[in-house]
């Protein structure tokens, strides 16, 4: 007698969370645990090695053999380095995770949900809470990037170095202009058609650059805070070197990139002249490094532009027609009319 057949089921989608490592063994020993008992069917956890040269490799296939380990002989930054790491991983999504982040079993799932409900979606965030304050927000993505007019990105949650306590405030999902490189949920398909990260970044703000561009595409990026995550990630880190000069620089690139040409015409003299306002500042209170770094940051820009090397968007669009723009100067409502929560300045 032939039995009845089970009806099957099939699995949900595909998700890889892809962590890129540079000599952070005490990262994985820390939070690796938490990522392995992360709560879906079908997951793949994989750690790119960047380049390590402290015992990373040993300690993971010692401790962690069933995790999937791929090697770079090179350090080539946070772009290059998942550039690189995601022609190696198939996945329906990536989620692309900081080494120091622990997660909550059930993150995966509600961003799952939330990208297979509307096919416009190309990528979206968990909530990023404080590792060391948790009733805190954390200052890599806090619930949802924003972008202002001029180019300064904040987050729902955080504005510069103010990160506010979370009591509920930003826990509805909703449009917005980026999400945060630390624990970033996006669709493959879209990272690969779109080229990736910008390497030429390096590091600090490609992962803003790639979201405006997802919306110029036609996608939308969202904060699903009923994902939680809890990062380790400072951002009171000291102002000078290499940080600095890397965030300037980029920020200017990632404009001339994306703004409509009317745009860069006003928009890029005028972020100069409140970028040298911020240096001679800096200056002024006895932070050199922080001077050098934004000179430094300028002058590469124009040599960037000089050797060609830019790459504008075929389609710009004006920043007022994109989700997450704040149509007011985030410098004089911080610095000058005090506001320093984002509700204080987008209504």
């Amino acid at each position: 007698m032939d039995l009845p057949s089970q009806k099957q089921f099939p699995l949900k989608p595909s998700v890889a969370i892809v962590i890129l490592n540079y000599n952070g063994v005490g990262h994985l020993k820390a939070f690796l645990p938490s990522v392995q008992a992360t709560a879906y069917e079908n997951l793949e956890i994989v750690v790119a090695d960047n380049g390590s040269t402290d015992n990373s490799i040993t300690f993971l296939q010692t401790e962690f053999p069933s995790i999937t380990l791929i090697t770079n002989l090179n350090n080539e930054g946070f772009a290059g380095g998942y550039n690189w790491a995601l022609k190696k991983v198939q996945a329906d999504y990536y989620v692309l995770l900081n080494s120091d982040v622990s997660v909550d079993p059930h993150w995966i799932d509600p961003m799952v949900q939330l990208m297979e409900s509307n096919a416009t979606i190309g990528a979206c965030q968990p909530k990023l809470l404080s590792q060391q304050h948790p009733l805190f927000f954390e200052y890599a993505g806090a619930a949802g990037g924003w972008i202002d007019f001029l180019g300064y990105p904040f987050s729902r949650g955080r504005v510069f170095d103010i990160c506010e306590t979370d009591h509920g405030q930003y826990d509805q999902a909703a449009p917005i202009f980026w999400a945060s490189g630390a624990a970033m949920m996006i669709r493959s398909s879209l990272f690969h058609l779109l080229g990736g990260f910008d390497a030429d970044f390096f590091a600090h703000q490609e992962e803003i650059d790639l979201c405006w561009r997802l919306q110029l595409a036609g996608y939308t990026l969202y904060a699903c805070p009923e994902a939680k995550v809890f990062h380790v990630g400072a951002g009171t880190l000291p102002r000078g070197g290499r940080k600095v000069y890397l965030n300037f620089r980029n920020n200017l690139i990632m404009l001339s990139k994306n703004l409509t040409t009317r745009e860069l015409l006003w928009k890029i003299p005028f972020r100069f002249l409140l970028d040298a306002i911020s240096a001679w500042k800096g200056l002024l209170s006895g932070d050199v490094s922080f001077f050098k770094a934004i000179v430094h940051a300028h002058t590469s820009y124009i040599t960037y532009l000089l050797k060609g090397k830019l790459k504008r968007s075929a389609y710009p669009k004006p920043m007022k027609n994109l989700q997450g723009v704040c149509q007011t100067a985030l410098v004089w409502q911080y610095f000058i009319k005090n506001k320093q929560h984002f509700n204080k300045i987008v209504h």
